[in-house]
């Protein structure tokens, strides 16, 4: 499940499962193979004209042939971002727009590189991805980072600069981007980052009301969206008595008590728990009621990846509860 600020645990086990432990030079035989298919052309950034100066090389597709010279030995001079995505993952398009757009900014300090895994799924296993999108930065031909979910900008622009700081004096193509005029640090929404602090310190409320603001003005944010979305759900977890289970349980009946059980059962890592919980509710249910058990189950997938194998059987079993 994600997070407004990103899931930290999920970040660090899968930056320390990768660090040192991938060998990127498993595709290399792949690619010198006779049947290897041409390098693909440069992907224009969200929004900008194809070819245009701004995003030239910014942005490539990758595949499993050019793999070893687009991305392992590119990033022996400059950092590499690899994007695995999926034309069907949700959350895929929302990052993907946001990594274009920063690599467009950075002016060759680092190169996004996309994957399409359905197409490529040798790299999505050299990774050892378990869900999309996944992203992973290497420098010096290793892997030195990565993270999972769609995180909003703020967090997105975070963890590059410590990663440009970081690599700076390793990767001679981050500072002769900066010299160049490349690299221009660019300041933090200031909304996100009030909305953040204040879901940080626990206040809920006026998280809430930042990115309500933010959606007044820009309805089809997704961050913004995504990140609300996640707030009233921690603040209705949080809500929930640690009794809220015994309760529910006690009493089958009692939708309010069911719908925070299962908020208390996502909280606590145990999501199959409360999915099935809702979904029981959803066969013994009907009309308002059913409708509004439906709608909770509904909001509590938008937590995870859609890609969740959790998520995917759940919505199986309520279409099955529901026709």
């Amino acid at each position: 499940m994600t997070h407004p600020r990103g899931s930290a645990s999920k970040t660090a086990a899968l930056s320390a499962a990768l660090s040192g432990a991938v060998d990127l030079s498993a595709l290399k035989a792949r690619a010198e193979a006779p049947q290897k298919q041409p390098p693909a052309p440069p992907r224009p950034a969200d929004g900008a004209a194809p070819g245009g100066p701004a995003t030239a090389g910014a942005v490539i597709d990758v595949t499993e042939a050019t793999f070893q010279s687009e991305v392992v030995e590119r990033s022996l001079q400059q950092l590499v971002v690899v994007d695995l995505w999926a034309e069907w993952c949700g959350p895929c398009k929302q990052l993907s727009p946001v990594l274009e757009r920063l690599a467009a900014e950075s002016g060759g300090a680092w190169v996004l590189a996309k994957v399409d895994v359905d197409a490529n799924p040798r790299i999505a296993q050299l990774f050892g991805a378990q869900s999309i999108p996944t992203v992973i930065a290497i420098g010096g031909g290793q892997p030195v980072d990565a993270f999972s979910g769609a995180l909003p900008e703020p967090e997105i622009r975070k963890w590059l600069g410590s990663l440009l700081d970081a690599l700076r004096d390793r990767l001679p193509g981050i500072k002769a981007a900066e010299q160049n005029g490349g690299g221009v640090e660019v300041p933090e929404d200031p909304r996100f980052t009030e909305a953040e602090e204040a879901f940080e310190r626990g206040d809920f409320a006026a998280a809430q009301a930042a990115y309500e603001r933010i959606l007044d003005v820009e309805p089809a944010n997704e961050e913004a969206k995504t990140a609300l979305a996640q707030v009233k759900f921690t603040a209705r977890a949080e809500a929930a008595g640690p009794d809220a289970i015994a309760k529910a349980d006690a009493d089958p009946a009692d939708l309010d008590a069911q719908l925070a059980a299962a908020d208390l059962e996502v909280a606590g890592q145990q999501p199959e728990a409360g999915f099935a919980r809702l979904i029981a509710v959803v066969r013994r249910t009907a009309g308002d009621e059913r409708n509004k058990v439906r709608e909770h189950l509904v909001a509590l997938f938008e937590l995870f990846d859609s890609a969740d194998e959790r998520v995917m059987k759940a919505r199986r079993d309520l279409a099955s509860a529901l026709y």
